[in-house]
């Protein structure tokens, strides 16, 4: 039986779902894969790094983050100020980067990624950050140090979509891509046929959680191009900087526009759409509202869910809907890239 270490960089939402999501699979996982993974290290923003080479307690861990305790009460763990030092100071397989999203500099995920690979570390990712404003570099230097760098769970969280295109569809020549990124500009949209105006939906969204105190990353596409610039770098070979990616969000629809285009037959989505200029090298990225016919497959992907639909040269479209977000979603996109990392 393999035996894969971990190291886990974050522990908020995202990161205690991956956690969580470990222990419940944990003997599956050595049934089906014949692989044991042991979490050896772990650091958050406010506790810096603990770390126990056999291995640490993730029942231990949770109960410490549902209580709001200090990780360094993990007994016979090494102790940290920062994952940065945590990650020079010891070893493991696997980097699992999930801290909050930076698209300013993508700093410390940066930081944490470059250390991991020159150490001949694989890294998996959920962090947008790095793979929007540096994605190449980091593939250049995982394939120097012969590793693996995946971040699957950075655009459509455990929904199939980086894997499908760079491995289902390897041999297609990929033209152009179009997708619906962001569930909750998609929720607000979706609740807006029914006659209701947008800060009446915000409200409501914010209400359930599917929309932030603030939602200025998500309602004026800010979040929808982060993962547009991955996809661009990953699929296209094509880095973006953000003034590039044409952005428009979602604050000036109004109820009597979403009205228009449900008595046109259309429905309109924020869209996020990657195209190759035939015959050169030049790449058009948006982010912004569409009115789309009901025959086309996005048009009726409704509430939370996302899609991606890809346009190719020897599959003329396929179209993936599924999760975007969400604790467990995303873990699975975490735990998938984990496997394949091992694979």
């Amino acid at each position: 039986m393999q035996h894969i270490r971990l190291t886990l960089i974050g522990f908020g939402v995202v990161g205690q779902g991956f956690v969580e999501l470990l222990a419940n699979k944990q003997q599956y996982l050595q049934q089906r894969y014949d692989t044991r993974l042991t979490l050896v290290g772990l650091a958050n923003a406010h506790h810096g790094f603990i770390y126990r080479a056999d291995g640490l307690d993730i029942s231990l861990l949770l109960q410490l983050a549902k209580d709001g305790r200090s990780l360094i009460e993990h007994p016979e763990a090494v102790h940290g100020k920062t994952a940065l030092e945590g990650l020079q100071a010891t070893d493991a397989d696997i980097l699992i980067e999930a801290s909050p999203t930076n698209l300013r500099d993508a700093q410390p995920a940066l930081s944490h990624i470059h250390i991991a690979l020159s150490k001949n570390m694989h890294v998996v990712t959920a962090n947008k950050g790095p793979g929007a404003l540096a994605a190449n570099q980091l593939f250049e230097l995982a394939r120097q140090h012969g590793v693996q760098l995946r971040m699957e769970s950075s655009v459509m969280a455990g929904t199939p979509v980086i894997s499908t295109i760079r491995e289902g569809m390897m041999g297609a020549n990929i033209t152009s891509i179009r997708g619906i990124l962001n569930g909750t500009t998609n929720y607000i949209l979706s609740a807006m046929v029914s006659g209701r105006d947008y800060e009446e939906v915000l409200a409501d969204a914010q209400a359930q959680g599917y929309a932030e105190t603030d939602p200025t990353a998500d309602v004026e596409g800010y979040d929808a191009v982060a993962k547009t610039m991955i996809l661009a770098a990953l699929v296209f070979n094509h880095p973006l900087r953000v003034e590039q990616v044409e952005r428009q969000g979602i604050t000036a629809i109004t109820r009597e526009q979403v009205q228009a285009a449900i008595d046109a037959g259309n429905r309109i989505k924020l869209i996020a759409s990657l195209r190759q200029v035939p015959g050169s090298d030049e790449l058009i990225a948006s982010v912004k509202p569409l009115i789309l016919p009901l025959s086309d497959p996005l048009a009726r992907v409704d509430g939370t869910l996302n899609a991606i639909s890809i346009q190719s040269d020897t599959l003329s479209e396929v179209t993936i809907i599924g999760p975007g977000a969400g604790r467990i979603e995303t873990a699975q996109g975490l735990l998938a890239d984990v496997l394949a990392c091992i694979r």
